[in-house]
């Protein structure tokens, strides 16, 4: 029965564990889904969820909370800004090998 167990761990035959989490550490459905996300004990990786919100995503897309339309360009600096200033805080608590910032708003995650 173990030897089963774990020959199905992290595939789509486990019915108590994610695939999705297991294979990249992420899942669309979050706490919504009805399966484990375990996580790892210890990680080379920090995750840091939900820090950037882009300014058109927080009403409307393509406006700012004051209602004006809000420009590609103003949009893009604002990224830019937030990434220079998170990347100069976490440069205090040692080297950074790699900054990834994603951007994964989809209808079932509003």
């Amino acid at each position: 029965m173990a030897e089963h167990l774990a020959s199905i761990f992290g595939t789509e035959k486990d019915r108590v564990n994610c695939p999705f989490y297991f294979k990249i550490g992420a899942c669309r459905h979050g706490d919504r889904c009805s399966r484990l996300h375990t996580k790892p004990s210890i990680s080379p990786t920090l995750l840091l969820s939900n820090m950037y919100q882009r300014p058109d995503m927080l009403t409307a897309p393509g406006v700012d909370t004051q209602g004006q339309s809000l420009d590609p360009r103003k949009i893009q600096d604002n990224f830019e800004d937030f990434y220079e200033d998170l990347f100069e805080e976490l440069s205090k608590y040692g080297q950074i090998e790699s900054l990834n910032i994603c951007d994964n708003l989809a209808d079932h995650m509003v």
